[in-house]
């Protein structure tokens, strides 16, 4: 069995960081603050475990946050110098974001110092919220940064709608103060800041739809081929929902000239089990074309209403005349994130975005159930 992820964080944890602060300030009480942490740690989930160390840095750190943060930035690495590292620095993160308000520099500079060791995505967003233009103006420096680390936090921090952090709403709103940044690090050397951005155009795309694919248009032309994998992966919410602008980006048009015809397995599923069916296509234009086959499933909602989920099919070019079948199967099994109900179901077929043909099945949940 895997291991818990809250003990990422545990009593060692505790006994580390007091070690680091220790060393960085002789004033400091260790063992008071591990009295503070070591009777509750244990009973605490991840996250709470990370606080309850803030807690007990705010109680015995000085009360003025620059002479606080003086001694958290002498517990970090450096050359030379082994410090605290890893999940043992969320409780910096933490205490910074609650507590640095008032010193946004001294802070985001701070956060800055952490990121190698840590990141900081998640510390920095309290202060875009608070004080979006000065933080913007100090974080967009950050692009520029020898450490591909401190390079994402700049468009990793930013991003609208980062899972599992805190949202920004004036960046959902409105989301232009980032794209500078976005376009920055668009040809950074390396990967991992690259997917941020994608991902940050994700985020964007959610909301602005026309504005990312207007980016994704400005940004193709002459585009390496790490650009044009950033661009697609940016682009791909877009392109699941058929955004038209997104797909002709990437070379599919309407496809007035190409036919669809589908055909199920059965009309009858026993959960669990498959979903089979065949996709004859053929195009009957003079012109070959650049084919997008995707598939969505209908599934029957609690009220019996239809809701779709796309799924990716595949890429291909037909020729001119040229006629070829697909077939595929789609498993129906229980997964933790959907309830299944019994009755109709549809699949669609979906060429560059548009709904080309559609069969509704039914699904029989009497022989499993759903979950």
């Amino acid at each position: 069995m895997a291991e818990a992820l809250k003990n990422l964080i545990g009593a060692q944890t505790a006994r580390d960081t007091a070690d680091a602060v220790a060393r960085a300030w002789e004033a400091f009480d260790h063992a008071a603050f591990l009295s503070d942490i070591l009777p509750a740690i244990d009973r605490l989930e991840l996250m709470q475990r990370g606080q309850c160390i803030a807690d007990a840095l705010r109680r015995h750190l000085p009360v003025e946050f620059e002479e606080a943060a003086a001694i958290l930035q002498a517990c970090l690495p450096t050359q030379g110098r082994t410090g605290l590292s890893g999940w043992a620095l969320l409780s910096f993160n933490q205490y910074i974001a609650a507590h640095g308000r008032s010193h946004l520099e001294t802070a985001l500079r701070l956060l800055k110092a952490l990121t190698p060791h840590f990141t900081a995505e998640f510390g920095i967003r309290p202060f875009i919220a608070a004080d979006q233009a000065r933080a913007l103006a100090i974080i967009s420096q950050w692009v520029t940064d020898p450490d591909h680390h401190v390079r994402r936090l700049a468009s990793e921090g930013t991003r609208p709608r980062l899972p599992w952090a805190m949202s920004l709403p004036r960046l959902v709103r409105d989301p232009t103060p980032i794209l500078p940044v976005l376009e920055a690090l668009i040809d950074d050397a390396e990967d991992y800041v690259r997917r941020s951005v994608a991902n940050s155009l994700n985020d964007i795309g959610k909301d602005h739809p026309d504005l990312v694919a207007d980016f994704v248009e400005r940004h193709r032309q002459g585009a390496s081929k790490e650009r044009l994998w950033l661009l697609k992966h940016a682009s791909r919410t877009l392109v699941k929902k058929g955004h038209a602008k997104a797909l002709a980006n990437f070379g599919y048009e309407p496809l007035q000239d190409v036919t669809a015809v589908l055909e199920l397995g059965q009309g009858r599923i026993a959960f669990p089990g498959e979903l089979g069916f065949r996709i004859e296509l053929n195009n009957i234009g003079a012109s070959s074309r650049a084919v997008l086959l995707d598939y969505a499933i209908h599934h029957q909602k609690k009220d019996g209403s239809l809701i779709p989920k796309v799924f990716k099919g595949k890429s291909l070019t037909l020729a001119p005349g040229q006629n070829i079948i697909i077939e595929k199967r789609h498993s129906l099994r229980p997964i933790t994130t959907r309830v299944y109900h019994p009755g109709l179901h549809r699949l669609e077929i979906l060429l560059n975005g548009m709904s080309v043909a559609t069969s509704d099945f039914h699904l029989d949940l009497s022989q499993g159930e759903a979950t």
